[in-house]
């Protein structure tokens, strides 16, 4: 089987996918005119997010047996397109839920303690200590909004530090043990102090912290974000700041990103994307919750591996 792989991927998917007998073309270099007259003939297609894949591009690809997704976000791929003209689709998001896990962790615990504040000043010539006076993560009650891949490795890495952990799932349950409690989302709004959201982003979670949403917390949040950009409502999330209903916020993703996770240059950001920025209350990272050594090699790793299962020696 021929494939074409077209972002920098870790070499490992191709060790793999070779020694399984897959033909592995490199066309990470190629501009898209290129790659579309690779896939004439090829049986399967690896990509991070560079290309959209609508339903023209099924169309004109689809003897494709299979398009693969090294990472976690199919947003940018008509899944459901794909299955009905018999391509499957595969993704490998267990090979970076540590990374986002540890990242979000890292984020508040940045946020709590005003190490990036801290840093800032310190770097200036300021010695200032009372004023970054922080506070302490045990005993916070923890929401994890959606249970999946990143979600349980969130809870995982929070199990030293003595937090209660509430998880609410819409399509998963049974999966309470000691440390985490399942919890619907009347027990998020209620007891929550931490609310971490670990979601697809679709029609169904667009916009899903809005105005609204936030409203229904008994007490103020911090809010930590390492899904998709356009889950937050921007300037619901910088409302709800000023009015003290959401103490922080960490985010690792913007709504202004596109569907290929790009960014927008920064004189053209809209006016709540600027304010953000200049929020001591924000921590902001640009998208990189999933981007590690580690995961690395074990998006493409697994990927490969996920592959061979499908279509065993090509």
């Amino acid at each position: 089987m021929k494939v074409i792989v077209i972002d920098t991927i870790h070499k490992s998917l191709d060790v793999k996918l070779e020694a399984a007998g897959f033909e592995c073309v490199n066309a990470a270099q190629f501009d898209e005119r290129q790659i579309h007259a690779l896939l004439n003939d090829a049986d399967g297609l690896v990509l991070r997010s560079r290309l959209t894949i609508d339903k023209a591009f099924i169309d004109r690809f689809s003897d494709l047996k299979f398009i693969g997704r090294v990472g976690a976000g199919l947003e940018h791929i008509d899944v459901l397109y794909a299955k009905s003209k018999g391509i499957q689709i595969f993704s490998s998001p267990e090979g970076n839920r540590q990374a986002v896990a540890e990242h979000a962790l890292g984020s508040l615990l940045t946020l709590f303690n005003r190490i990036h504040l801290a840093d800032a000043e310190v770097r200036n010539g300021r010695w200032n200590r009372k004023a970054n006076e922080g506070i302490e993560l045990q005993g916070k009650t923890i929401a994890i909004i959606g249970f999946g891949n990143t979600g349980e490795a969130f809870s995982r890495v929070l199990s030293g530090f003595q937090t209660p952990i509430l998880a609410y799932d819409m399509y998963r349950s049974g999966f309470a043990d000691s440390a985490v409690t399942e919890a619907s989302m009347k027990d998020v709004f209620e007891k929550a102090d931490v609310v971490s959201l670990h979601l697809p982003y679709n029609q169904e979670t667009h916009y899903l912290v809005d105005e609204s949403w936030l409203t229904f917390f008994k007490k103020p949040i911090y809010l930590i974000n390492t899904s998709r950009g356009g889950i937050v409502d921007t300037a619901a999330l910088l409302n709800a700041i000023a009015k003290g209903q959401v103490l922080g916020a960490c985010l690792d993703v913007l709504e202004y990103e596109t569907e290929n996770l790009k960014m927008p240059e920064f004189k053209d950001f809209p006016d709540a994307a600027l304010a953000l920025a200049k929020n001591e209350k924000v921590v902001l990272t640009p998208h990189i919750a999933g981007l590690t050594v580690e995961s690395y090699e074990k998006l493409s790793s697994i990927l490969a591996d996920k592959i061979i299962n499908a279509f065993g020696r090509a």
